[in-house]
């Protein structure tokens, strides 16, 4: 008895070819790399403007300017880093503490406008708001 090989019988093929999926995989990765910096370079920011409703002012409010070139004003009178701490102090000292409208020029660094809201919020002024323009074409 012999065993009788058929040699045209080729069989299945036992292997999964695995280079197009990879290929593809490695070009969807470089199309993420690619893709992933310029959408989080896409936010521009440019502030600030509002359209808030204002704010009620009382006569016993602070204004608290701070101009283009560092100088700040309280009450329109002008004030040094030093005097500004001495005031919020003696301010938060009295009865009800005002509200401190903050007028700040939109050159002003950010660093600068958050050092005065850490001396004021230091001192125990802890209301304050920031005062903006309207934007042009709302009344």
């Amino acid at each position: 008895m012999s065993i009788v090989s058929d040699s045209n019988d080729e069989g299945g093929m036992n292997d999964i070819n695995m280079t197009p999926l990879i290929d593809v995989m490695l070009v969807l990765l470089i199309i993420f790399l690619v893709t992933l910096p310029v959408i989080n370079k896409a936010v521009k920011v440019d502030l600030p403007q509002a359209a808030a409703q204002p704010a009620v002012s009382r006569t016993a409010d602070i204004d608290l300017s701070v101009m283009a070139d560092q100088t700040m004003l309280w009450n329109k009178e002008p004030i040094d880093e030093p005097a500004l701490k001495q005031r919020v102090a003696a301010t938060a000292a009295q009865g009800e503490p005002p509200a401190v409208n903050i007028n700040a020029d939109q050159h002003v660094e950010y660093g600068k406008v958050a050092a005065i809201l850490a001396d004021l919020q230091g001192g125990g002024l802890n209301r304050i708001n920031f005062v903006m323009a309207q934007p042009e074409g709302r009344p």
